[in-house]
């Protein structure tokens, strides 16, 4: 038999401070990107092709103004739409925000901040179970799709935050939300740590017997290849021993995820 992991499950608390502290990391970022000698700067490309880094602030202004939105609403006992418009509106408010100078992504990033910490439910509130339209979830979903998205853009944000700055909670979270890029399970081996594990459509497990490919590499790296970003040190494939291709992926598992596999989310 195999179970879920404890691991897999995230702290709240946890959650909610590390969320934060990317925020306050990319807002940093963007203020260094009004420094004439950054290379690059807010018009410059970002490590996601087709966005400036001016597209992932305005991205990650956009979903953290969403979720903020799905916990308030919630608290009032109601429900409302990820993105008004929805992925037509995702699109356009990403289009508009990107036109944003870097004191006006700033003074954006500050206000989410305030909004974001206000949002949330107190420590052990039942509030954190009520209702969101986003994936049809909790208070509890809204908070970790933003620590995902936060943290993982602050990465694509090319602007000095590296993967260094996904902790272990992170890189177990993703190996089980993003599992389902997956076609098939595949054994995974974490350097340093004694336990194989299963990842895969039905999320991160314990096997209950070895997998056909098996997956080596640091947690960081594993979670980066699959969600689609440049490892640090690539993981590497094995069948029965010997070297393959990494298993290929399949597109982000989001509302509005494009139909290719668009690291985008």
């Amino acid at each position: 038999m195999t179970d879920t992991l404890p691991l897999a499950v995230p702290d709240v608390e946890e959650v909610r401070r590390d969320a934060r502290a990317a925020l306050d990391a990319v807002t940093a970022a963007a203020r260094r990107l009004d420094d004439p000698t950054a290379p690059g700067g807010l018009a410059g490309p970002s490590a996601l092709p087709g966005w400036s880094r001016s597209h992932v602030l305005a991205h990650v202004t956009a979903i953290g103004e969403a979720m903020a939105r799905q916990a308030e609403v919630a608290a009032r006992g109601g429900l409302a739409e990820v993105y008004d418009g929805g992925a037509a509106g995702r699109e356009a408010g990403i289009q508009a925000g990107a036109r944003r100078s870097v004191a006006e992504h700033v003074a954006a990033l500050e206000a989410l901040a305030g909004r974001l910490d206000a949002a949330w439910p107190a420590a052990g509130s039942p509030d954190w179970a009520a209702r969101v339209t986003y994936r049809d979830g909790t208070v509890v979903d809204a908070l970790v799709a933003w620590w995902r998205e936060v943290r993982v853009h602050a990465v694509d944000l090319d602007a000095g935050i590296g993967l260094a700055s996904w902790t272990p909670a992170l890189g177990h979270h993703l190996l089980d939300f993003l599992g389902v890029r997956l076609a098939d399970d595949v054994t995974v081996e974490l350097a340093g740590e004694p336990d194989r594990l299963v990842v895969g459509p039905g999320g991160l497990r314990r096997p209950d017997a070895p997998g056909v490919v098996v997956v080596r590499g640091a947690l960081v790296d594993v979670a980066a290849w699959l969600a689609g970003r440049s490892p640090g040190t690539d993981p590497v494939a094995l069948r029965a021993g010997e070297p393959v291709a990494l298993p290929p992926i399949g597109p982000w598992p989001s509302p509005y995820s494009r139909p290719a596999a668009d690291a985008r989310a």
